[in-house]
C-alpha cells in the first residue's frame, strides 16, 4: 500500500515517506500522523527486547529492500522499531511526525510527459532492436552466396574504396520468366555494371560493359575445383556461364580487361528488376517518343510513367524502339532507369515509409545471388549504408568507350576505343571522380586558352618527329596515330626509340618553333618544364622540326599528361539527372 492508497497523497512526495529501520536495515512505510487516523485493530505488542526483531503496528508496516544511498530518522521509542542510539552531544532525532521536512515541489505535467515518454521510448528501442534482429536473421535466409575462390575478397572493409560487379543473367529462372531471354541459356553475362565507391564516399562511378564486347576471357576455376581453359577475342558475356563458368571468371575477365581490382560481385536475374520496382512503388521514367514494341511488350505513349513490374522489366529490355535499336542505346535507357531507381530508393518516400523499407530489404536480398564476402545481410546493408552517403549529383554513370569491331564486314561486335577506354579505367583505378575533375577542367582550358593566347601556328604547321625514351612499347606509333588522325597534326613522324631513357617527356624546340612548340604543348597537356629550348633537327621532307621523346611519365596516346579529366568524348550521366530514352 501507498501514500495515496491511505489517503496522504496531498503535496508528499511518497519517496519521502520510506524510511530506514535500523534493526533489519531495509526501508518502511512510515507515513505521517498528520491527520488523524482510524484506530488500527489488534493487540499492540510491546517493543522486543534488545536483539530482537520489531514488528508492525497492526501489520500494517510493510519492508523493502534497502535503496542504496537512503537515508531516515528511526522511529521513537514505544514505537514497533527501537530507537536508535545516539552519540553524547547529539541532538535528539525528532520524532517521524515532527521532523523537519523540505518542501516538496510539485512536477509539471510537461515534465511528467517527458518522464513518461522517456520510458515508453526506451522500450520501444529495445523492442525495435530486438525486431530488427530478428528481422535481419530473416533476410540471412533470403540471402543466395556463390563462393568463387580467391577471386573475391574475404570480408567488406568500410574504410577503403570498393568495386562491386553487378550481373544481370539473361537465365530464364524464378516464377513468370519463361518468356524472357535466351531459351536454354545457361546464363550468360547480359547486363554488366563495375560499380567504384570512393574511398571517401563523395562519388561514385558505374560503368557499363557491354555484353558484345570482345574480350579474352581468362583461365578460371570451374564449381568443381577443375580448370576451365580461357578463350581469346570472344564476346564479354560467355565469361559467365559457357563451359561453366562462374561469376569469378566474369570478375576475372574484367580485371584483365580493365586492370582494375574488383573486391565482389552481385548477381540478379529478370525477377530482380520486377520485385525492386514494385517494393518501392513503382519508378518514374520518360519517354520522347512513343513506343510499341512488340518483343519486350512495352506499350508507352511520349512522357512521364510510373511503371513497375512487368512493365518495368519490359522497359530495360527494349532494344528495338531506342537509338540504332543495338545493345549500346539500350544501356544508355538502363543507365536512365537505374538512376531513377537509385532516386527512388533514397527518396523521402521510401525512407520515411518502414513498409516500404522492409519491402525494399526483402526483395533485395531474394534477388541477388553474391560471394561469401558479402554474403550475410547485415554486410549487404553496410554496403548499401556506405553507398548511401554518396550523392546523387556525383555518382556518374558511363560506357567502356568502345568501337565497331574493324575486324568484322557486318559489325555485330565492339571493342575498346582507345586512349579512352584506358583513360576511364584509370580513373577508377586511381579513385579519380568523373563530376570533382570539372571544376580542373575549367581551370585546365583556362590554362590552354592563356598558352594560347597570341599563338598563330595551326595544328597543321605543327612539325614533329616522336621518340619513344621510356614509354610502354609502340607508344611513339600509337600517339603518331593520335595526333595525325584526332588532333590534326599531320606533319608528323615516328622516329623510333631514344638512345636513352628519361623519366619525363619532353618537347625539344630551336628559337623560331616556339610558337609550334606552345600549339602542340597545349594540345598533349605539356606543362612547362617540359619544353626544351634547343635545337631542331631535320624531317623527312629537309624541313626543321621539333622532337617530342616521351618518358616514362607518358600516360597513353591521347591522354593529355596534366589532366585527371575524363575524355572529353566519353558518354557519362549523373544519376541526379533526368533524361527521357530516345
Amino acid at each position: 500500500m501507498d501514500a495515496q492508497g491511505r489517503g496522504r497523497a496531498d503535496d508528499i512526495d511518497p519517496a519521502d515517506q520510506w524510511v530506514l529501520n535500523p534493526t533489519t536495515g531495509e526501508y518502511e512505510l512510515r507515513l505521517t500522523p498528520s491527520a488523524p487516523q482510524s484506530p488500527v485493530p489488534g493487540p499492540r505488542r510491546s517493543a522486543p527486547r534488545s536483539g530482537g526483531r520489531g514488528g508492525s503496528a497492526g501489520g500494517a508496516t510493510r519492508s523493502r529492500s534497502a535503496a542504496p544511498g537512503r537515508t531516515a530518522p528511526a522511529e521513537a521509542p514505544g514505537r514497533d522499531v527501537p530507537p536508535p542510539r545516539r552519540r553524547r552531544g547529539a541532538p535528539e532525532e525528532p520524532l517521524p511526525g515532527r521532523r523537519n521536512r523540505r518542501p516538496v515541489k510539485k512536477k509539471s505535467k510537461a515534465k511528467k510527459a517527458v518522464v513518461w515518454t522517456g520510458g515508453v521510448m526506451a522500450f520501444v528501442l529495445i523492442g525495435t532492436a530486438g525486431a530488427a534482429y530478428l528481422y535481419l536473421k530473416h533476410l540471412e535466409g533470403n540471402v543466395t552466396t556463390e563462393d568463387v575462390g580467391n577471386v573475391a575478397d574475404d570480408g567488406f572493409s568500410k574504410d577503403e574504396a570498393f568495386n562491386i560487379l553487378i550481373i544481370g543473367t539473361d537465365k530464364r529462372t524464378g516464377g513468370g520468366n519463361e518468356g524472357y531471354g535466351d531459351k536454354g541459356s545457361v546464363g550468360h553475362a547480359d547486363t554488366n555494371i563495375l560499380l567504384h565507391v570512393s574511398k571517401d564516399r563523395t562519388n561514385a562511378t558505374a560503368m557499363s560493359i557491354p555484353r558484345d564486347l570482345i574480350v579474352n576471357v581468362p583461365d578460371c576455376d570451374g564449381k568443381d575445383g577443375a580448370v576451365i581453359p580461357g578463350t581469346q577475342n570472344k564476346r564479354f558475356n560467355t565469361s559467365l556461364g559457357q563451359y561453366g563458368r562462374n561469376p569469378g571468371c566474369t570478375m576475372k575477365t574484367v580485371e584483365e580487361l580493365t586492370g582494375i581490382d574488383v573486391n565482389h560481385f552481385a548477381m540478379a536475374d529478370f525477377n530482380a528488376v520486377k520485385t525492386l520496382t514494385s517494393a518501392v512503388g513503382g519508378v518514374e521514367v520518360c519517354l520522347a517518343k512513343n513506343v510499341n514494341d512488340p518483343d519486350s511488350h512495352l506499350n508507352l505513349s511520349a512522357g512521364k510513367h510510373t511503371i513497375e513490374g512487368e512493365e518495368a522489366l519490359a522497359f530495360v529490355r527494349t532494344r528495338h524502339s531506342f537509338g540504332n535499336q543495338g545493345d549500346l542505346d539500350r544501356i544508355k535507357v538502363q543507365q536512365q532507369f537505374m538512376s531513377s531507381l537509385m532516386r527512388k530508393m533514397t527518396s523521402g518516400d521510401t525512407l520515411t515509409s518502414p513498409t516500404k523499407l522492409i519491402k525494399l530489404a526483402n526483395a533485395a536480398t531474394k534477388a541477388l545471388t553474391v560471394d561469401k564476402g558479402i554474403g550475410k545481410a547485415s554486410t549487404l546493408k553496410d554496403v548499401a549504408l556506405e553507398l548511401k552517403k554518396v550523392p546523387m549529383k556525383n555518382l556518374t554513370f558511363t560506357t567502356v568507350p568502345v568501337k565497331d569491331n574493324p575486324a568484322e564486314v557486318v559489325k555485330a561486335t565492339v571493342v575498346p576505343l582507345e586512349p579512352n577506354a584506358s583513360q576511364v579505367f584509370n580513373m577508377i583505378k586511381s579513385d579519380t571522380s568523373f563530376t570533382a575533375v570539372k571544376a580542373k577542367e575549367k581551370k585546365e582550358k583556362a590554362a590552354v586558352a592563356a598558352r594560347l593566347k597570341g599563338t598563330k601556328s595551326a595544328a597543321d604547321e605543327v612539325r614533329v618527329r616522336i621518340l619513344n625514351g621510356g614509354a610502354p612499347g609502340g607508344s611513339a606509333q600509337e600517339e603518331l596515330t593520335y595526333l595525325q588522325t584526332e588532333a590534326g597534326v599531320t606533319k608528323s613522324e615516328n622516329a623510333g626509340n631514344a638512345d636513352e631513357t628519361q623519366t619525363k617527356t619532353t618537347l625539344e624546340y630551336a628559337p623560331d618553333q616556339a610558337d609550334q612548340a606552345r600549339r602542340l604543348a597545349a594540345i598533349m597537356g605539356l606543362s612547362g618544364s617540359a619544353l626544351k629550348p634547343g635545337e631542331s633537327v631535320t624531317n623527312a621532307q629537309g624541313l626543321p622540326t621539333m622532337t617530342l621523346t616521351l618518358g616514362e611519365d607518358f600516360k597513353g596516346a591521347g591522354v593529355k599528361m596534366n589532366s585527371s579529366a575524363a575524355p572529353a568524348n566519353v558518354d557519362k550521366t549523373t544519376a541526379n539527372e533526368v533524361k527521357c530514352a530516345s
